[in-house]
């Protein structure tokens, strides 16, 4: 049996917990769950995780966070990592200002790629042993509204091609390379994306921004981890 020493975490807002809501002003707000899935799986699997993931968070800020804590990875971690959803997000203001200009999102796809690329390549010179997560759907038409509030909505949509599902569309050319990369560096990755999909109201586990998971979101992922984890390591609260 391998002996798994400790879980570290880098990732994004969804990998941190993040949930919002829309207070009586319509201004939302946002906050860590208490039933995050990181917190779930660590409770339900009895380990540790050091979660270091941040709100915002790019793979390049990743790649940062990870050399910062460079020191704490060692051989016999899991390294666990969620990133794209803010790789892929644009600057909905200047495009609001500028619909017929070009705009690209926080990475292109081929800066995503070969920066997750590093990423792997310094956990597993650490000796560690990385795993990737996929990334939950989106609501393209909650985003649209949320990412459209006190902007110009009709010159947004006039750059989505007239189709808010065009948000949804482009973030999935980033999960698909999530895909892609754990399959072509041989990483272990827990598809979250397709327990999304087999939800006949996907709104139901999204919050009101569309992009975050709601609490029944993250109890979505925290039991697609657990039953992968369990499968691949069924004594692993027992190893740690």
């Amino acid at each position: 049996m391998e002996i798994l020493k400790k879980i570290i975490a880098f990732g994004d807002s969804v990998m941190k917990g993040v949930v919002s809501a829309v207070d009586s002003q319509s201004v939302v707000k946002y906050k860590v769950s208490d039933d995050n899935f990181v917190d779930t799986c660590a409770r339900r699997l009895g380990v540790t995780i050091e979660n270091r993931s941040r709100f915002g968070s790019t793979i390049l800020n990743g790649l940062d966070c990870i050399e910062r804590y460079f020191s704490h990875i060692e051989s016999g971690n899991l390294v666990v990592m969620e990133f794209g959803g803010n790789d892929c997000n644009f600057d909905w203001k200047a495009i609001s200002a500028d619909p017929d200009g070009e705009h690209l999102p926080k990475l292109t796809l081929d800066q995503f790629v070969a920066t997750y690329d590093r990423v792997i390549d310094r956990v597993e010179n650490a000796g560690a042993r990385p795993m990737m997560l996929s990334l939950p759907e989106l609501d393209s038409q909650r985003f649209f509204n949320h990412v459209s509030a006190g902007l110009n909505k009709e010159n947004i949509l006039k750059w989505l091609r007239g189709d808010v599902n065009n948000i949804a569309h482009w973030h999935e050319q980033y999960n698909l390379e999530v895909f892609k990369i754990a399959a072509r560096r041989r990483v272990w990755l827990i598809d979250i994306s397709s327990v999304f999909l087999r939800q006949r109201r996907l709104g139901d586990y999204l919050c009101d921004d569309g992009m975050h998971p709601n609490e029944a979101g993250h109890k979505l992922i925290s039991d697609a981890i657990l039953s992968a984890v369990s499968e691949r390591w069924p004594l692993i609260s027992g190893s740690v």
